[in-house]
């Protein structure tokens, strides 16, 4: 579980920024500063200690134009340009995942952009170097639903009996993005171009986060097989362990508000957006994801 930092003054911690927890397993609002201050060199050290440490960071009512999201996202590392080009909002900015149910008049279309986001995954797992980080803007929100909810998951292999750490040690699933949007989808979302771009790649079922050295579960909904089980008793085990991941006392769950520009580790926790109706309600959301390491 995260350290807390109390709110207060900024002098109290040395920073010159408040940092409010969002939640005691996770999260937190740094406030006090402007993006434009906080990817500046000297600053951004201090950011990304709290980044590290709450393993979620959220500025509030911020004014974040494409080109401004996708420079901030390069302050924390290659910003990944996403294979289903078919949510590339921006010609200019390809590394934007757009997420949108506006039609080109700008009305809700009553179609939900991407059912993959509402299970648990973690961005970019389905790749050798995975996402280090995930940056999301919200353009417009829905009145009810739209939440991005995330959870913990050092806390989460901390709380595994021995039995269950002895058990998943050294252990390997295959994680494969065909697979998880498929079956989330309905239908096909992906050419075979796409498909042959990233195929299937393993990784280690408990990770160790390159940076903080803490163990972590690496699971969530991108992963389909587990490497030497039967295929159907590994699926079973994936889901298995994914829902032990996510109890309630681990899991943080954000009511967007315009305006709003959070970070989070993808080493460290889970996530999932919730539902909202599509055809009525308007959700707007962009995203960069920042590419990594390879687990080890």
């Amino acid at each position: 579980m995260a350290v807390a930092v109390e709110a207060g003054s900024a002098s109290k911690s040395g920073r010159p920024f408040e940092v409010r927890p969002l939640h005691p397993a996770l999260g937190a609002e740094i406030v006090g500063i402007t993006l434009e201050e906080a990817v500046a060199e000297a600053m951004f050290r201090q950011v990304y200690e709290v980044f590290l440490e709450h393993r979620l960071i959220l500025f509030r009512d911020v004014d974040l134009p494409p080109a401004t999201q996708v420079a901030f996202a390069r302050r924390f590392g290659e910003v990944q340009v996403h294979v289903m080009n078919q949510y590339h909002g921006y010609a200019e900015h390809p590394e934007i995942y757009l997420l949108t149910n506006l039609d080109a008049d700008g009305n809700p279309n009553g179609r939900h952009p991407d059912k993959g986001t509402m299970y648990w995954h973690t961005d970019g797992s389905w790749r050798p170097t995975t996402g280090h980080a995930t940056m999301m803007y919200s353009e417009v929100v829905p009145d009810e639903g739209g939440e991005t909810h995330f959870a913990d998951m050092h806390g989460a292999y901390e709380g595994l009996d021995p039995e269950w750490k002895a058990r998943l040690s050294g252990m390997r699933a295959f994680h494969n993005l065909d697979f998880s949007r498929t079956r989330r989808h309905g239908h096909d979302p992906m050419t075979e171009k796409q498909k042959a771009e990233v195929p299937p790649v393993d990784h280690p079922v408990v990770r160790t986060h390159p940076e903080t050295g803490r163990k972590c579960l690496f699971l969530g909904d991108h992963a389909e097989w587990i490497d030497g089980i039967e295929y159907e008793a590994g699926r079973a085990l994936i889901e298995q362990v994914n829902a032990l991941a996510t109890p309630d006392h681990l899991v943080y769950r954000h009511a967007w508000q315009p305006r709003e520009c959070m970070v989070w580790d993808n080493r460290a926790l889970l996530h999932r957006a919730t539902g909202y109706d599509p055809a009525t309600q308007r959700r707007v959301m962009r995203r960069c994801t920042v590419l990594g390491d390879r687990p080890y």
